[in-house]
């Protein structure tokens, strides 16, 4: 078994930025005043100007884009699922452009809790697998570890849950 690493200590902020470790626990929800938007194989996946961003203590925010504004042509609903303590069960997506498939990638919440009740179906995906992501003009990194699926810019500083030995924070 792994070390676990003690609760962190949060990395200095610059103007403009804010540490991920001041993001509440249960999460905020907050509107994303920045266009927001993911390409995987050439394709716009998904791409908003009304975006909502879940803050959660140690992880960088997690986009969710209202359904009207994804490209359904390219998600496939895989029968998966996954559960989260605040927002309920979500269902998972492929994404898929031509011979070119992401598996599993993308995620919605078709009847969250009620706290989330007004994003039913939006829809969050991996940053890692497509392509690219930006937030605004920022070309997105993915959270590290591959379990979670925050975007991280310059605005959000860490260190970010998912790193080696983070698991218990």
């Amino acid at each position: 078994m792994k070390p676990r690493l003690p609760r962190p200590k949060p990395l200095p902020i610059e103007p403009g930025q804010r540490s991920v470790w001041d993001f509440p626990r249960p999460p905020a929800i907050e509107l994303e005043s920045r266009h927001v938007r993911a390409e995987f194989a050439g394709v716009i996946i998904a791409s908003s100007n009304r975006c909502v961003k879940v803050l959660e203590t140690s992880h960088p925010p997690v986009y969710f884009f209202p359904p009207e504004d994804c490209n359904a042509e390219a998600l496939r609903r895989t029968g998966n699922t996954s559960f989260c303590e605040w927002k309920g069960e979500a269902e998972d997506f492929d994404v898929g452009v031509g011979d070119r498939v992401a598996q599993g990638v993308a995620f919605a919440y078709p009847r969250p809790t009620k706290r989330f009740a007004d994003y039913a179906g939006w829809l969050s995906m991996y940053a890692g697998p497509m392509d690219v992501c930006y937030v605004g003009d920022d070309r997105v990194e993915p959270q590290p570890g591959g379990f979670y699926s925050g975007w991280i810019t310059p605005d959000d500083v860490g260190p970010f849950k998912g790193i080696e030995g983070s698991w218990g924070w």
